[in-house]
């Protein structure tokens, strides 16, 4: 293991928080300020400067970040090298997932890879989209798992898997006389949206948008943080709802719910994100293809209904 007083150092400059690096670490917030505190009397100078419960890097601190990040990437090679020559993968992997993604398509793949590869440890993450972007983006994470369209040019974007959207409704609402449902069926009700930053709500507002719908129309009775909590309003009759099929099997298979498709049908890709200048390790670049393999497979890949 590199240094830990490095690696501790390291996550506090980059997440210039100490409270935040004990979160990502695991670790105490007195534990994360004793490690940063040894590195500081090994060197006999500060390496943050506190003021008004905010921190900045020192001179000196920036030039211990600039080699942090060349001693831990060397190292993480070093292992990866060692890794390939003995067969042996080992390691840590951070993902991030967006909701929908953790909650229905991560525990089966995770658990599978975790039973071929005993010896990794992967830790989760889980957020909107727009969070697990910006996680990936100051390198909180390895790697990121999300459902929306990521615009920075700096990160890599692997196409994972297609997601069929699908309308929900509760069991004795007039959209079950329907075969499908368009946009424009949608202004006569109320609706139950995702919140600001969800990849859900982006692509239902995209898909509302193509279809000439101006999204101040649509009558949104609320915005909620999780595929289990617009379920739950559905089926307490607050609105309709826009959501990935996969999310609601169990509740159409029991009659709590009733389902249209969208017309025309709505299916939304998955996509790995990480940085592109960034070295992958052995263990991420094993996880992406064991992830793809799945893929390919339709392990991964939601189902989509000719019939609802």
């Amino acid at each position: 293991m590199a240094d830990r007083r490095l690696q501790v150092f390291h996550t506090v400059a980059r997440l210039l928080s100490f409270t935040k690096a004990a979160d990502t670490l695991h670790m105490t917030q007195p534990a994360v300020t004793f490690q940063v505190k040894q590195l500081e009397e090994q060197f006999n100078t500060r390496l943050f400067d506190r003021t008004h419960n905010r921190i900045s890097l020192t001179e000196a601190g920036m030039v211990v970040y600039e080699y942090s990040e060349r001693i831990i990437s060397l190292y993480s090679e070093m292992s990866n090298r060692v890794g390939e020559m003995t067969g042996d993968l080992r390691g840590h992997l951070l993902i991030g997932a967006s909701t929908t993604i953790a909650e229905y398509m991560l525990p089966r793949l995770l658990g599978d890879f975790k039973m071929k590869y005993p010896d990794v440890q992967v830790r989760l993450h889980v957020g909107n989209t727009d969070k697990i972007v910006h996680m990936i983006e100051d390198n909180s994470i390895d790697l990121g798992l999300v459902e929306g369209v990521v615009t920075n040019k700096s990160l890599a974007t692997l196409k994972c898997c297609m997601d069929s959207m699908i309308v929900i409704a509760q069991p004795d609402h007039p959209l079950g006389l329907h075969e499908s449902v368009s946009a424009q069926d949608l202004l006569d009700y109320p609706f139950v949206s995702r919140e600001e930053g969800s990849g859900t709500r982006e692509v239902t507002m995209e898909y509302l948008h193509q279809a000439g719908i101006d999204t101040e129309d649509l009558h949104i009775t609320m915005e909620l943080g999780s595929p289990e909590a617009v379920k739950g309003a559905v089926e307490g009759g607050l609105g309709v709802a826009i959501v990935s099929e996969a999310t609601v099997l169990k509740e159409l298979a029991l009659g709590i719910l009733l389902a249209r498709p969208l017309s025309p049908a709505l299916a939304r890709p998955y996509f790995f994100v990480y940085q592109k200048q960034k070295f992958r390790s052995l263990v991420m670049d094993e996880f992406l293809e064991f992830a793809k393999e799945r893929c390919s497979k339709d392990m991964l890949a939601m189902p989509v209904r000719r019939e609802v």
